[in-house]
């Protein structure tokens, strides 16, 4: 198999000199000897390697895969077993490239600042960002970059996203359809524009559609602003137990609505006999529950995957053949809703 090394020892050149080649970076290189190294390319039927590639851009051969909202006390970034599932397929697939994966979370511009000029990475994946000043670093940043899960306003953004208020708006309806009314919303933090307040406004949207009002003393906002755990889902579980007018339960995230189930069953009250819940997410928990758990599914694999088939792309210097893509959502009925007389 031919190598970088080969091309260059034939050529008579640097192996910089052909990865610069490669990598359309020809300014310093004659007419002559770009065509020479182009010729032994095309005869060798040679596949530029991501050594190549980073020769070429002075980048090491990692993708930084960065969480910018900040956990508290023990959590982690992998608590939610739908993070688990996404970075399995992202390290899968640019494994198959020849790329490391570094998954980091960051407070500031500062601290993503750092870890960019000590490790200068090929590329990043973000989660969850919003359009405010980090974002604005980010684009400063010129480095390629894909958003998962980020409402931004911008034509020039590379992102994967959901149905988010679809989701939202199915669970409330499914609940809503078998004459649930005092309904309850449990979440992280809402922040405009995220993930979680889409998924709000399906939940009001439902509502509104079966024309019952809006109460805000039915949002159950956890003081965090990042994902929950099963802990915070079973403290609110114990809260819940106590809203005897509630009778449906819609959870932002499949690990909130388990703990919440968790934290019913502590207190007596029986799922869906007494209380309905209903999760988001379609990850394994909901098959280990006691009921097995209602929810709303996203492919989370097929997020991860697109996600780096763009950066991967934009590494390649190929074209992206849509920047903004939103992946569909589907209700998978299982037992923690009841039909109410």
């Amino acid at each position: 198999m031919t190598t970088l090394k080969d091309i260059a020892r034939e050529a008579g050149v640097s192996i910089t000199t052909v990865a610069n080649v490669i990598h359309k970076k020809k300014s310093r290189v004659s007419p002559e000897m770009v065509a020479k190294i182009q010729a032994i390319i095309e005869r060798e039927n040679y596949i530029p390697s991501m050594t190549a590639r980073t020769l070429a851009s002075s980048a090491s051969p990692i993708i930084g895969v960065i969480n910018q909202l900040v956990f508290h006390g023990n959590g982690s970034f992998f608590n939610d077993p739908f993070h688990n599932i996404f970075m399995g397929s992202i390290e899968a697939r640019m494994r198959e490239k020849g790329y490391f994966i570094m998954v980091r979370t960051v407070e500031d511009a500062q601290a993503l600042e750092t870890i960019h000029r000590n490790w200068k990475l090929a590329g990043m994946i973000f989660t969850g960002l919003f359009q405010d000043e980090f974002f604005d670093y980010v684009q400063s940043m010129d480095i390629p970059y894909v958003l998962i899960d980020s409402y931004i306003d911008s034509p020039d953004v590379y992102n994967v996203g959901l149905e988010d208020q679809r989701g939202g708006y199915l669970a409330t309806k499914y609940l809503l359809e078998r004459g649930h009314r005092v309904i309850a919303f449990a979440s992280p933090i809402i922040r405009a524009n995220g993930v979680v307040d889409r998924r709000l406004q399906g939940y009001k949207q439902a509502l509104a559609e079966y024309g019952v009002s809006f109460d805000p003393e039915l949002i159950f906002e956890q003081e965090i602003s990042n994902n929950v755990s099963i802990d915070e889902g079973i403290k609110l579980g114990k809260v819940l137990s106590l809203k005897k007018a509630v009778t449906g339960i819609f959870a932002s995230a499949d690990i909130l609505a388990a703990g919440i189930l968790a934290g019913l069953r502590y207190m007596g009250v029986n799922v869906p006999e007494d209380k309905s819940i209903i999760g988001f997410d379609d990850n394994y928990l909901c098959q280990i529950t006691s009921p097995k758990l209602t929810t709303i599914h996203q492919s989370a694999d097929e997020k991860g995957i697109i996600a780096s088939e763009m950066l991967i792309a934009q590494l390649m210097e190929e074209p992206v053949r849509d920047n903004n893509v939103i992946l569909p959502v589907q209700l998978i009925e299982r037992e923690s809703v009841r039909q109410l007389m």
